[in-house]
């Protein structure tokens, strides 16, 4: 019993299930396909018990004071809440445990892991996913010149795309490839791999973020390199001037979204984004006949759109499919309500502030990852649901919870010093 004990509670089981983790909570949809929905829950279960074997053997090396952020408590609990109000209270019962287990899952991987670890455990992770999605489209689109049907996979490779690898759409792949170039730039910056790794890493990223087609992703990906630039020249300024920079930085911000909207049309069409622009227009514009019935608490939480109304007439009127909202927010907003999605926008906002201003006065370069990854869940958001389900879900509650553990305003307010402090890494 105590060499089980002492295997549990070691750094390199510890190291495993985080693998297996990041792996399995990006990898859904292929496991899905493969396994079926009792499969993946199956597989979902024994991913819960590793996870929560590990965390009694590492207890006492856990520091629980102030585990999670305010704001995740807040949004999940009123997800949980809002299954006495829901049209379908056996499947938003359901969902909200689904949605609490990837909330797990994330906890485990900001508790248990540093964040050097866990971005060299995200790269890992993003290098085998992004060279099978490769290789099965290369193996779809050019050797076989047939679609893998079950996988999703069109075989449109040898047309230059779209592709979709294993994530079954290319607007996923694209952000998936997006997360893993900008973890690729950390560590090459950190030079936690060699570097001829991470050059090829990188080619391999932007190689699948490019063939993914995704108007979104590169949305998200000119958002992310003037995050990324901004951030350099924050590390790089004075101390004693940093801060008006950052007010100048929000400025600026503010007046770029203004524009983007005034010019928001002329942009779509720049990004050549029309078709996905009119198919988002469409299921709003439906959505906006059933908000007003419950605008305050909204229809329950379900996730991933069920077969049930209202969601059905929604397909119905679009003639369409769909598997979300196609935008996180608008989604909050219709499953939780306007308290629901202006918990989500604080969850995200608060989360993105604590990681910007760490990035940008932590010497250490791997402190610049999580603001990164909140950048691309933040705009990303806008335009497709990710960050509420699987993944993208629990890749924001890793940021949001490493973030709030660096730089935690309770404790700050109780040591009675300022939350961010310069640290020598």
């Amino acid at each position: 019993m105590n060499a089980l004990r002492e295997f549990a509670g070691s750094a390199r089981f510890a190291q495993a299930v985080t693998l297996v983790a990041i792996g399995f909570a990006f990898s859904t949809h292929a496991l899905r396909s493969v396994l079926g929905w009792p499969g993946l829950l199956a597989a979902l279960a024994g991913l819960l018990a590793l996870c929560g074997v590990s965390l009694v053997a590492r207890w006492r090396a856990v520091e629980w004071y102030g585990i999670l952020p305010i704001t995740i408590l807040v949004f999940v609990g009123w997800c949980a809440a809002s299954v006495l109000w829901s049209h379908t209270p056996g499947i938003s019962a359901a969902r909200v445990l689904y949605l609490v287990a990837f909330a797990f899952i994330g906890v485990y991987v900001a508790l248990m892991r540093d964040t050097i670890q866990i971005v060299r455990a995200f790269g890992d992770v993003m290098r085998l996913l992004l060279g099978v999605s490769l290789a099965l489209e290369v193996l779809s689109g050019i050797l076989l010149d047939l679609p893998i049907v079950f996988l999703g996979i069109q075989g449109d490779l040898v047309e230059l795309g779209p592709i979709q690898g294993v994530f079954g759409t290319r607007n996923l792949l694209g952000f998936i490839a997006l997360i893993a170039l900008l973890t690729f730039v950390v560590e090459w910056r950190t030079r936690i791999v060699p570097r001829g790794l991470a050059i090829a890493s990188m080619v391999l990223a932007s190689l699948c973020l490019v063939l993914s087609g995704s108007p979104t992703t590169l949305t998200a990906l000119g958002a992310s390199l003037v995050a990324l630039a901004a951030l350099f020249g924050l590390r790089h300024a004075a101390p004693a001037t940093r801060w008006r920079w950052q007010i100048a930085l929000l400025a600026s911000s503010v007046v770029v979204v203004v524009l983007a909207w005034i010019f928001r049309i002329r942009i779509i069409e720049l990004l050549d984004a029309r078709g996905e622009f009119d198919v988002r227009l469409d299921v709003w514009r439906e959505l906006s006949r059933y908000l007003n019935q419950n605008p305050l608490q909204g229809w329950g939480w379900v996730g991933p759109w069920p077969d049930a109304a209202p969601y059905v007439w929604i397909e119905f009127a679009t003639d369409r499919e769909h598997a979300s909202a196609l935008s996180a927010y608008i989604d909050a907003y219709f499953q939780v309500g306007v308290i629901g999605a202006i918990m989500f926008v604080a969850l995200v906002g608060v989360a993105l502030v604590r990681a910007w201003l760490l990035a940008s006065t932590r010497r250490s370069v791997v402190y610049v990852w999580p603001a990164l990854m909140l950048v691309v869940v933040a705009v990303t958001s806008f335009a497709e649901s990710f960050a509420l389900t699987e993944g993208g879900w629990m890749l924001l509650v890793v940021c949001a919870v490493k973030a709030a553990r660096d730089m935690s305003w309770r404790d700050a307010l109780a040591a009675g010093r300022p939350p961010v402090q310069s640290e020598q890494l």
